[in-house]
């Protein structure tokens, strides 16, 4: 960015205590409800960060699919990079980010693999094109070209001719159980809120941060 280049003005005040949950997942389906009224375009799109067995970090935008047993659900292939990286390194980070409420939120925490009872439910509400490319993706992996893709798509398609598409066994879901949630609230001139939870056991408790 050019030193000239404008910086964005932020007209957000401070969070009020009767603004905060006293759990910070109910807090965070609040602010993702408040963002699907305002309209946004992914209201549950989230940058996932996870980590090889070598350090090597790498993020991706996934959707997030439900807030349930204290966690976040979402799904992918097995096979897949992040898929590889949570086999080696169960632990993840989240960070929701919505331009139009100016607000922040960061979830990290341990990840494990759903049960497959609940991965073959969601997959079975998929459209069939996703079904059928959930088979046909070899995700992560190098592709010569274009046509081997849709090759592959053609083929599952005549396979799975006249019947249902049963889940890839390399396909499903994931939960990120939270154990530290952050809340970041713009403010005037850079002195924005931020309030952070952590769990301990089966306790959250909370606190300010410096911005």
């Amino acid at each position: 960015m050019p030193a000239d280049a404008p910086r964005k003005s932020y007209r957000q005040g401070t969070l009020g205590p009767d603004e905060l949950d006293d759990d910070p997942l109910r807090q965070l389906e609040r602010w993702l409800r408040q963002a699907a009224d305002a309209a946004m375009p992914e209201p549950n799109a989230m940058s996932l960060a996870t980590v090889d067995d070598g350090g090597r970090v790498s993020s991706r935008m996934v959707l997030l699919k439900g807030v349930v047993d204290g966690g976040l659900e979402f799904y992918s292939n097995y096979e897949s990079r992040k898929g590889r990286d949570l086999q080696a390194h169960p632990q993840a980070a989240a960070c929701f980010w919505w331009d139009l409420l100016e607000r922040q939120v960061r979830v990290e925490g341990r990840v494990a693999r759903l049960p497959e009872a609940v991965s073959d439910a969601y997959f079975a509400g998929r459209p069939r094109g996703s079904q059928i490319g959930a088979w046909a993706s070899l995700q992560s992996q190098g592709l010569p070209d274009r046509e081997t893709f849709e090759a592959r798509v053609a083929d599952y398609e005549r396979q799975f001719k006249d019947q249902d598409v049963p889940r890839p066994p390399h396909w499903g879901g994931y939960l990120m159980v939270a154990d530290r949630v952050e809340f970041w609230y713009a403010a005037k001139f850079r002195l924005h809120e931020r309030v952070c939870w952590r769990r301990e056991g089966g306790t959250w408790t909370h606190g300010l941060l410096y911005p």
